[in-house]
């Protein structure tokens, strides 16, 4: 079923796909009534409005917030507790924490973080992270 949907910027698209939004959003805040006056409003006409009313999504605002990183940190006191700082001061919140055993000095950590209220870029926590001593090979696994 994901492989029927794609990520599109609208600056490509049609202009009517975004006025198709705009009048549902309308419609959902009750700010009008009816169909007629939602289009009328946003300058579409009806049939347009039926035809892709059921087609066209916005991303929620959570889109592409959950991440999960994956690193390996030396098994010294306190790297573990450096990477929390780091995530604090990105204003990270963490989902999820697993970490493995260390096994040769070293531990798995997979970490799954809420970025709602990140300030920057995931790619700029990742180099923050790898700056950090006893952290190695931080990747981004998966991202939503």
């Amino acid at each position: 079923m994901i492989r029927d949907y794609l990520i599109v910027s609208k600056k490509i698209l049609p202009k009517y796909f975004s006025q198709v939004i705009e009048a549902r959003n309308l419609m959902e805040s009750s700010q009008c009534k009816s169909v007629s006056e939602a289009v009328k409003r946003v300058g579409i006409s009806r049939s347009t409005y039926y035809k892709y009313k059921d087609y066209i999504f916005s991303p929620s605002e959570d889109f592409g917030r959950k991440f999960t990183l994956s690193m390996i940190l030396d098994d010294q006191p306190g790297i573990l507790s450096k990477v929390l700082n780091v995530l604090r001061e990105h204003h990270t919140s963490i989902i999820t924490i697993h970490q493995d055993i260390p096994l040769n000095h070293a531990a798995v950590v997979i970490l799954t973080l809420d970025g709602k209220d990140m300030s920057g870029a995931v790619e700029e926590l990742i180099t923050d992270l790898k700056l950090q001593n006893g952290v190695h090979n931080v990747h981004l696994v998966a991202m939503e």
